[in-house]
Parts: C-alpha cells; sequence; structure tokens
C-alpha cells in the first residue's frame, strides 16, 4: 500500500474513534437528555507506596423520590435543563476494596436548571472531591471518573 493511502487510512481511523468517544451520547442529545453514571467509586493510586488507596463510593438510590432506571452502561437520563433531587448513598471501603457498612450515610444533591445545560455529556457524581483523608458524603459533580483533587 502506499504511504500516503496508509497515513489517510491512519487519520481516518483515529478521527473516526474521536466521534465515537464515550463523552457525549447522540441519542441522549436527540432526547434531551444528560447521562449521569448511577454509581462511582474514587481511588487514588499512591505512588510513593506502589498501591492503590481505595476511596469513598457513591450511588444513587432515587431520582425525585423513585427509584432511578439505569441504562445497561451503568448510566440514569436525567432532562437536562430541569431541576431534580437524587437521593445518593456513600460508603467508605477497606484497603481490599470491600465496603465498611458503618461508614454508610445518604444525603441529597439537588439539581438545578443550570447544573446540566448541554444535552448528551456524560457526569459522574463522586462521594467526595478527593479519595483520601475525606469524611462524609459530599457530593461532588464531575465530568471525569476522577477525584476533584489529589490528595498531598
Amino acid at each position: 500500500m502506499k504511504p500516503v493511502v496508509t497515513l489517510f487510512l491512519a487519520c481516518f481511523l483515529v478521527l473516526a474513534g474521536c466521534q465515537s468517544l464515550p463523552g457525549e451520547s447522540t441519542e441522549a442529545i436527540g432526547r434531551g437528555a444528560i447521562l449521569l453514571s448511577s454509581q462511582h467509586c474514587l481511588s487514588e493510586h499512591l505512588k510513593e507506596q506502589n498501591r492503590v488507596h481505595y476511596g469513598p463510593c457513591l450511588k444513587i438510590i432515587s431520582v425525585d423520590g423513585d427509584t432511578p432506571t439505569i441504562r445497561d452502561d451503568g448510566f440514569i437520563e436525567l432532562p437536562a435543563a430541569e431541576s431534580a433531587t437524587l437521593g445518593v448513598s456513600c460508603v467508605y471501603r477497606h484497603a481490599d476494596g470491600s465496603p465498611i457498612p458503618v461508614t454508610m450515610e445518604t444525603t441529597d444533591f439537588l439539581v438545578t436548571p443550570d447544573t446540566f445545560t448541554k444535552s448528551g455529556q456524560r457526569w459522574y457524581l463522586h462521594a467526595h472531591k478527593q479519595a483520601r483523608q475525606v469524611v462524609g458524603c459530599e457530593p461532588t459533580l464531575s465530568r471525569s471518573i476522577y477525584p476533584t483533587y489529589k490528595t498531598e
């Protein structure tokens, strides 16, 4: 194959792959919805100790008082630019990743019409801003699966 054709095919495959990244959903755009991860656990790699610290997990247990419908990909569809109350449950984990039941806590996370303004986007609700040295359930909205802050 000629180098020009090979280069063209490589560029085409890269661009096609970028169009199908999991960051946005064209089906949700058509419905005017966003996708919010139904559950998510934080973790942080500790380079100095060469191990992973398992942080808190968050699970959405209700949307406006009703049990949420969870898609096959683990996301919940919510209408963009509308208010909602999300009931969430947070739990911390042992070093092996198993939950610590006595740390389970529930709270509400309020969604306003300004929270999700662009339909089709994927969002994550974290139990906290960082994976280590935190206590309680303080839901933090993010477009990333990673903690907002690394622990110093």
